[in-house]
């Protein structure tokens, strides 16, 4: 028995929480059961919230300088969990990833050139990419008989050409929820930096690997990587924070980052709100216990997943993931279009998922399952839909 209770239903509902308040508006049914979100239904940390309260004993909420401890905290837990050993000054606060990515694109792709990423993935890379005004190019990732998911990088070169000045990685990898092992990201890092392509690192899901699955930073592979990428990262998956924005970048290469710093700064973009710096420190100070105790629930969660879809729903086939709490459903032996599977899911089972269309077209026939949520609601889940296929 841990320390901690992740069995704990928490009533979300009426708080402005987007994973329960904007259902009616998202899937046209208020009353359903959501896993979508990437976020999860258990308690934010007792530390992370003791250390807000504390600041807000203090009656005055004014300018607030970043203390100086974040960024020697953010490396040691960076060196500690990935072996990567990073310096104060490669690092920023950004107003979240999805935002630093947009930021990025604006400062080294210009309107003519073009951004490639790597699909069934994340969709803001493609709406990101495609609102700034530049062109995506798809470099869709490989499917194996096993339903994994690798790099094609044969793809990759064909699809290429000098007019790429950009590559989003997801890493590790959402929808798939793959660890990106080391040749693949040295074969990739090759690639770009050869081509002076900018590679993205999205490892905002790098503190949540399962089963004893480690994550490899992409620009810790090589001289190569390190000299053509922006790491992107953030407490913020692994320890409930998403609606406080603590995200971060790490840059190596000097021309890179005295450019991409240097936009930041002028607009006034590098600065955290006041409780972004209080809730990171405290996390990564005081949140490992907490992090392994939710991940072994994590991992149980899916197990319970697995072993529910085949003892009941064999047609529904999940990816077991190597990082996070996003469950990738492979859906395609039921044979329905994607309009069919998302109203067997939204107004035959009751539940909302993410449809897996979202992440690319590659995604058809798939849906994507949040199991970060007590075993309870899960089961409950996993029971409608269950009835609905059987009816």
């Amino acid at each position: 028995m841990g320390r901690y209770n992740f069995d704990k239903v928490i009533e979300r509902r009426g708080t402005g929480a987007l994973k329960y308040d904007v259902l009616q508006e998202r899937y046209g049914v208020k009353d359903l059961l959501p896993l979508w979100v990437a976020d999860m239904d258990f308690e934010t940390p007792p530390f992370v919230v003791d250390a807000i309260k504390k600041r807000m004993e203090h009656p005055v909420f004014g300018y607030t300088k970043t203390p100086d401890e974040l960024w020697s905290i953010i490396c040691r837990w960076v060196a500690e969990h990935h072996g990567w050993q990073i310096k104060e000054e490669w690092l920023t606060y950004i107003p979240g990833i999805v935002r630093g990515i947009g930021m990025a694109i604006n400062v080294f792709v210009k309107e003519d050139e073009k951004v490639i990423i790597q699909p069934p993935v994340y969709h803001p890379f493609r709406l990101t990419t495609l609102g700034n005004n530049r062109e995506v190019v798809y470099n869709p990732l490989r499917r194996n008989i096993d339903g994994s998911y690798e790099m094609d990088f044969e793809n990759l070169s064909k699809v290429t050409d000098d007019k790429c000045r950009m590559l989003v990685l997801s890493n590790p990898h959402n929808p798939g929820g793959i660890v990106w092992d080391r040749k693949a990201l040295i074969q990739l890092a090759d690639f770009c930096h050869s081509r002076n392509i900018i590679v993205i690192s999205d490892e905002i899901h790098c503190d949540m690997t399962l089963w004893n699955n480690k994550h490899i930073p992409f620009a810790s592979v090589s001289p190569e990587a390190a000299a053509c990428s922006i790491t992107f990262g953030a407490p913020s998956k692994t320890f409930n924070i998403a609606g406080i924005v603590s995200s971060y970048a790490v840059v190596p290469n000097d021309d890179l980052r005295e450019r991409f710093f240097r936009w930041l700064s002028v607009n006034e973009l590098n600065e955290p709100a006041i409780f972004s710096p209080i809730a990171t420190i405290a996390a990564f100070n005081e949140g490992e216990e907490w992090r392994k105790e939710m991940l072994r629930y994590v991992e149980d969660n899916i197990d319970f997943t697995i072993d529910f879809c085949r003892e009941h729903i064999p047609m529904v086939k999940p990816l077991r993931p190597q990082a996070s709490f996003l469950v990738w459903l492979d859906c395609t032996a039921m044979q329905l279009s994607q309009p069919q599977l998302v109203d067997l899911f939204v107004k035959k089972a009751g539940l909302a998922l993410n449809d897996g269309t979202i992440f690319g077209k590659e995604g058809e026939g798939f849906m994507r399952l949040n199991v970060g949520c007590p075993r309870t609601v899960l089961k409950e889940a996993l029971e409608r839909l269950e009835k609905a296929v059987n009816e």
